[in-house]
């Protein structure tokens, strides 16, 4: 599988287990492949990555359109698996301002890409 075909595989396995019934709010301000949820929906995606086995790299909320902060998984720890740092940061966030939204960068190991 090359680079591309990896990357469509994962947009599509994020899109069917991930963020199936959520609301994407990117308008247009960055580019489509890139999902931003409110914090509502930004929480039960970070409930699905962790059920899944997933990982968060990196969340980066936007505020009004416009970038706002980010934070990595590196950051924290040496385990983008390890949900304690993606909620703590998500928390973090959420008392800092309400009216964000939230997109993230996902690890999603190789063999469940191959198993779907």
């Amino acid at each position: 599988m090359n680079r591309l075909e990896g990357r469509l595989k994962k947009e599509l396995y994020l899109d069917k287990f991930v963020f199936t019934g959520l609301t994407n709010l990117n308008t247009g301000f960055d580019v489509p492949s890139i999902k931003y949820f409110s914090a509502l929906d930004f929480e039960i995606v970070l409930k699905r990555v962790r059920q899944l086995g997933l990982g968060i790299y990196g969340i980066e909320p936007w505020k009004n359109g416009e970038y706002y902060w980010a934070v990595t998984y590196e950051e924290v720890t040496n385990d983008p698996t390890d949900p304690s740092w993606y909620i703590k940061a998500f928390e973090d966030f959420k008392k800092d301002e309400e009216e964000l939204q939230y997109a993230a960068t996902y690890y999603i190991p190789d063999g469940i890409l191959t198993e779907e």
